[in-house]
Formats: structure tokens, sequence, C-alpha cells
């Protein structure tokens, strides 16, 4: 059974994403001002697909935090929970590989050592693909190509497409990880 917020990530986001697909093809045909359009389409596709993965991330995090707290009966419960959230950068940063990383490591646990272990090369080329998606998301975000090397017109529907690819994996490992790593921590799966 998947957490809450990999069935969001399948539901929501997915139902999110295909919208954006569905106006990227409306906007078919070479007309004038179609590349203007679509050049505004995938902006807005790339600042989607990051927000809806750091939602994913941090819903994730909150779960597991939850799911400890209900786990444990000492009078410290309530201190653990603040301390895990105390802080957390998913709730003001990108969800870049090393604030995940930050955030889920405080669960005593070397995340993105589980994350890959399986498929090393793979594992990495997906955590490569995130900090991609987040270096364009900025450069959107602050209107600043140039410092990150980019060009704003670039063929960026192919990009979006393998980030949304590698988010998917990445969200369907970060569930096993954690949850395994809850249910051993405390003998009771989180979800």
């Amino acid at each position: 059974m998947p957490s809450q917020s990999l069935i969001l990530w399948r539901t929501q986001a997915r139902t999110a994403f295909d919208q954006i697909e569905h106006a990227h093809r409306a906007m078919g045909g070479p007309g004038p001002g179609r590349p203007y359009t679509t050049l505004h389409i995938n902006h807005a596709y790339v600042v989607l697909l990051s927000s809806h993965f750091q939602r994913f991330c941090r819903d994730l995090h909150t779960e597991a935090i939850f799911h400890l707290w209900k786990h444990d009966t000492s009078p410290r419960r309530d201190i653990l929970k603040f301390n895990l959230q105390l802080h957390r950068q998913l709730d003001s940063r990108n969800p870049s590989p090393s604030a995940i990383g930050a955030d889920f490591n405080r669960f005593d646990l070397s995340f993105w050592d589980l994350v890959k272990q399986n498929a090393p090369a793979l594992g990495a080329r997906r955590q490569a693909l995130l900090e991609d998606l987040n270096r364009w998301r900025n450069a959107i975000a602050h209107q600043d190509f140039s410092s990150h090397g980019l060009h704003p017109a670039g063929p960026l529907l192919r990009l979006i497409r393998q980030w949304r690819a590698a988010c998917n994996a990445l969200a369907s490992r970060f569930d096993f990880v954690l949850r395994h790593h809850l249910a051993t921590m405390t003998g009771v799966s989180p979800w």
C-alpha cells in the first residue's frame, strides 16, 4: 500500500501535468505566436512539476513524522515531532537532492544511499535530473537564465518529460525506502 503522499502524487499531480500536456498539444500548428505561447507553457510546466514534487516530499516527510509520533509512547514524543519539523528545508527550499537528503536523514538513515542502493547508476541519473529540474525552476522563477548557463527558449518539453519520469520513479522509491525504514524502527508498517 503506498503512502497518502504517493497516492496524491499519482493522482492530483498527474492530473495537473496531464492538463499542461493537453494545453501544449492544443497549441499545435505552425501558426504565429506558437513558439512564444509554448515557451510560457513549458516554463509553467517546469515550475508546476517542481512545486508538486516539493509537496510530495514534504507530505511524505510529514507522514513519516506522524507515524513515529503515533508509535512513540514516551513523554518526549512531542519534542521528537517538533525537532523533526524544525527548520525543515522542504518548507522553504526547492526539492533539491541536498534539501531532500537533509530532511529525510533526520530519520537516522542515509537517505540517498538507500534510494540508489538497488540501482546506483540509475539512482544517480535521477538525482542529476532532479538537480537539473531545480536549476531550470530557479532560472524561470527568477528570470535569470544567464547565470545558470541556460537559454530560455531551448527544446524544453523533452527535458520536462524526462524530469517527470525521474520524479515519478523517485517518488515511488522514496515511498519504499521510508516505509521500510519506519517499519524497521517501529515494528509497524506506516502505510
